[in-house]
């Protein structure tokens, strides 16, 4: 009896070991593995204040250009979101790293017949078949920008063709003076 009860804890003491080895060996190499959180630029940083502002919309555009520490802000907003403007200052300026902003950012002027001419693109571009997805999301991918009469698309699209459907659509809305096509392929 002792040879047996010998060969079973010399036997129990390997299987534990090994069971010991292989737990030990598995938390060494997800230790090793673990990932880092992704480090965010300053310019997707930047990227995500704009587009997390509160009254950014499609009839809104906003750019940026990052040099170093300061960050410049351009682009248009409607008279009615005159707020996004100031917010969107205020909000680049609050980024860790953020030194300056110059915020170049135009307030489009309050008129009536842009309004109407904003209501009929969106209308005209975004019920054609191939551009309607473009208005999914929380911010649209295309942006439409009206100042007196003269239209600008801002934005990106999925490729050439969509940009041409886009421009050859806005040209269609009556009592435009231009339209000028600044969609990015991408």
């Amino acid at each position: 009896m002792g040879i047996h009860a010998s060969l079973l804890r010399y036997l129990f003491a390997m299987t534990l070991a090994g069971v010991m080895g292989c737990t030990l060996g598995a938390l060494g190499a997800s230790a090793g593995t673990t990932t880092n959180p992704k480090v965010l630029t300053l310019s997707d940083q930047v990227h995500h204040e704009l587009a997390t502002l509160p009254w950014y919309g499609v009839f809104d555009h906003l750019d940026y250009q990052v040099n170093g520490t300061e960050v410049i802000l351009s682009g248009q907003v409607t008279s009615e979101h005159a707020t996004t403007k100031d917010d969107a200052g205020k909000f680049v300026k609050s980024i860790p790293g953020v030194t300056n902003v110059v915020n170049n950012i135009e307030v489009l002027p309050p008129s009536l017949m842009d309004n109407r001419i904003r209501r009929a693109e969106f209308r005209a571009v975004f019920s054609h078949a191939d551009l309607g997805r473009y208005t999914m999301g929380a911010i649209p991918q295309v942006h439409i920008i009206v100042k007196n009469g003269h239209v600008s698309l801002e934005g990106v699209v999925m490729n050439q063709m969509d940009k041409n459907i886009a421009g050859i659509v806005a040209n269609t809305v009556p009592g435009v003076f231009s339209v000028e096509n600044n969609l990015q392929i991408g």
